[in-house]
């Protein structure tokens, strides 16, 4: 490093720490043994998290391909804890954004002050009509440009992502269903998948609805991958798409599945959300991924978690990444990275934990700090 960029650096990190009030989550993660293990982590010093793994879930490495190997469980780099240790996840709540962007400045030659730069999709790098921009798009292609690498980091699982990731040239590594898969997006195919057992699932959304003492709670279930195909009740939404099915409630647990999605047309989501953790019990991952959408995960399951599992295969360090988002299930994900950004359009929650907020999607936010960053690209 640079004499003058060590200093900037020093500079931008004694003011980051005057100014940010640290917040500190803790963390559960399941290990293959049935064992619960809690991490403390904070926003100013990140702690790596396990790959997502559950009781009750099983990590998968699967093909789309016909010729891809048999089913088999899935690796887990040198650097996580053994399948016998302990796990670790990391996730930042609370805190008060600084004022202002605290970015350092562009090094105009060598390696990115941020290599890897991670990003939402839904409200984030796609738009309200569900494209990317003309400007972000160049921005990317700057990005890589530079030599760095952009990963994709979404609730959408891999097989409702991937026309999104096509459009855009996207190649190599993504993490989908909110950190419970890993997607190689050159080959099209899932290396890590993490189910959700269907009877804890069942019984977390009857306590839920018992706790909140407001009638049935309307549903929606991914099914495991590969196929991830969307199953929702009747009510569950006004407009319903040509591939989702619409089934009865009772055959939502007809076969595997990812997750659960959940919502009720008079009670607040964080309502909701409140009612769904005490009803989970540490026993699954509760997320609020968009308006009037719950999302219960196998435990552990975070964006973080996919993020670190990601980031370790590709080389990359928290420090060495910067994170966007717009929703609390973005929260670990930007808790995560070294740097975070929230959207303009993002929910309250994410703004009171980013770095910085950027403009909204609608106006090109991501693009507006790609540029900054990379502004000798």
């Amino acid at each position: 490093m640079h004499t003058a960029d060590a200093a900037a650096d020093a500079a931008a990190t004694a003011s980051r720490a005057a100014t940010t009030a640290t917040a500190t989550a803790t963390a559960t993660a399941t290990t293959a043994t049935g064992s619960v293990a809690t991490a403390t982590s904070t926003r100013t010093a990140s702690v790596p998290a396990s790959a997502p793994t559950a009781t009750g879930s099983v990590a998968t490495a699967t093909a789309s391909a016909p010729t891809a190997p048999p089913t088999t469980t899935a690796s887990v780099p040198a650097s996580a804890p053994a399948a016998t240790g302990s796990a670790t996840a990391s996730v930042a709540t609370g805190g008060v954004a600084a004022p202002g962007p605290l970015l350092p400045r562009p090094r105009a030659a060598g390696r990115p002050r941020f290599p890897l730069v991670a990003t939402d999709l839904d409200g984030t790098l796609l738009r309200g009509d569900l494209t990317v921009s003309p400007r972000t798009r160049a921005a990317l292609a700057r990005v890589r440009a530079a030599g760095a690498r952009h990963l994709v980091v979404t609730g959408r699982p891999a097989a409702s992502c991937r026309e999104f990731l096509v459009a855009i040239g996207y190649r190599g590594l993504a993490v989908c269903g909110q950190g419970a898969q890993l997607y190689d997006a050159s080959a099209d195919r899932l290396l890590v998948s993490a189910s959700l057992d269907r009877e804890l699932a069942r019984s977390v959304v009857e306590r839920a609805e018992e706790a909140l003492g407001a009638g049935p709670l309307e549903l929606a279930v991914v099914t495991a991958a590969p196929e991830n195909r969307f199953l929702v009740t009747a009510r569950f939404t006004d407009r319903m798409r040509p591939e989702w099915g619409r089934v009865e409630r009772e055959e939502l647990w007809a076969a595997p599945i990812e997750k659960v999605l959940m919502r009720h047309r008079t009670v607040q989501d964080e309502l909701v959300a409140a009612a769904v953790e005490r009803a989970g019990a540490g026993e699954v991952a509760v997320t609020h991924s968009e308006k009037g959408m719950i999302e219960v995960l196998p435990a552990g399951t975070d964006k973080a978690a996919g993020l670190r599992l990601a980031a370790d295969r590709m080389g990359f360090t928290p420090a060495e990444t910067i994170a966007f988002g717009d929703m609390p299930n973005d929260i670990p994900l930007l808790g995560w990275a070294g740097y975070g950004v929230a959207m303009g359009n993002a929910h309250p929650d994410l703004l009171a934990v980013a770095d910085e907020v950027a403009p909204s999607h609608e106006e090109d936010g991501v693009a507006v700090v790609l540029e900054r960053l990379f502004t000798h690209a």
